[in-house]
């Protein structure tokens, strides 16, 4: 399968917008630079939201809420339907994901492990968790009350699926190593030919956005657990299934043609690189600081310029410890740094 065909003569348009998400995701600051427990609330905050979102776009009817009150009984809670089985079993892999992208192997094997924690909880499923359909599945449009309205496309047959998985995960692996062709396109194919080959009986629009953090997360985009990109899905669900529908009954005619879902593709994640830099916007830093570097950052609110040493002196703060907080301002463009060696001094930057 020459899947490099797909990816060839992208339009202007689509690569000002590569370019701009690359833009963004150089600006954002994760980790340890930010205030690790607001993350971390964020993170736990996202969970829910994806989790909720991801699992109502196949037709689950838990809202946010449900969601956030089954997560905090756990260890009492007896998954009865379907729908908690497989939220449950959502929000652990994305968790795991989150967490532990970078020990995750991309591979064959990885991905029927990953279906296997996917739907774990899930009774109706224990007989092909992991392994992929035996029998002929479709793509069909999911209402608001969980009934089908329609098929979208047909699929691979399952007698080819072994095949064409292994050819679009070698693929994949061989192209995103040397990076001549740009990560978010390598991406963007594997999912459109993910989702039109559905390997699995059940689970593969889970999968695939559960995939699509875990391949972000490896190619740099840092940001993916502080903005659910599965509820910009969710949000624009329709366009999502006609994006879906136009690019992928192109594929294995003459005529291949993925555009309709890079340019889908593309949007969610740009709109989600945004959203994460107005997470580090004036109004959302101080929730973002820890509290010493609150403090440092509040002190040169109030003043027009100050060395480490004034700073360190005004708010008792250690000098070591204030040196990591205008770390940390200078790259949120919060501060600005005025001479060099022991003259140096800082100010809060105008905007």
């Amino acid at each position: 399968m020459n899947y490099n065909k797909h990816i060839q003569n992208i339009p202007q348009n689509l690569w000002a917008v590569i370019n701009k998400i690359d833009e963004l995701k150089g600006r954002w600051i994760g980790g340890a630079e930010i205030n690790p427990q607001a993350l971390g609330r964020l993170k736990r905050s996202v969970l829910i939201t994806s989790t909720g979102a991801s699992t109502r776009i196949e037709g689950a009817k838990l809202s946010d809420e449900d969601i956030e009150k089954m997560m905090h009984g756990l260890s009492m809670q007896k998954f009865a339907d379907r729908d908690r089985q497989e939220v449950q079993g959502y929000y652990e892999l994305l968790n795991n994901v989150f967490n532990s992208y970078d020990k995750i192997p991309f591979s064959e094997s990885s991905i029927q492990h990953l279906h296997k924690e996917l739907l774990k909880y899930v009774k109706k499923d224990e007989l092909h968790r992991g392994e992929y359909k035996k029998t002929e599945n479709r793509v069909e449009m999911i209402n608001e009350v969980g009934e089908s309205v329609g098929v979208l496309f047909d699929t691979t047959p399952a007698w080819l699926t072994p095949k064409e998985m292994q050819e679009l995960i070698e693929w994949t692996k061989e192209a995103l190593v040397p990076k001549e062709i740009h990560p978010l396109l390598v991406i963007a194919n594997f999912l459109v030919e993910f989702l039109n080959i559905h390997p699995f009986q059940d689970g593969n629009g889970r999968l695939s956005r559960v995939l699509t953090n875990m391949l972000m997360l490896k190619a740099g985009y840092a940001y993916m657990p502080y903005v659910s990109h599965e509820k910009l899905v969710e949000d624009n669900k329709a366009e999502y299934y006609v994006a879906l529908r136009k690019s992928q009954k192109t594929l294995r005619t003459e005529n291949q043609n993925i555009t309709p879902w890079l340019e889908f593709f593309f949007n969610i994640i740009l709109t989600q690189a945004k959203q994460a830099i107005e997470l580090l916007s004036k109004e959302n830093i101080e929730k973002l600081l820890s509290p010493k570097q609150l403090l440092v950052w509040q002190y040169l609110q109030k003043v027009t310029e100050a060395t480490p040493g004034e700073i360190s002196k005004a708010t008792k703060v250690a000098r070591p410890t204030v040196s990591q907080a205008l770390n940390t301002l200078l790259r949120l463009k919060k501060t600005e740094r005025i001479g060099q060696g022991r003259t140096t001094r800082y100010r809060k930057k105008e905007n």
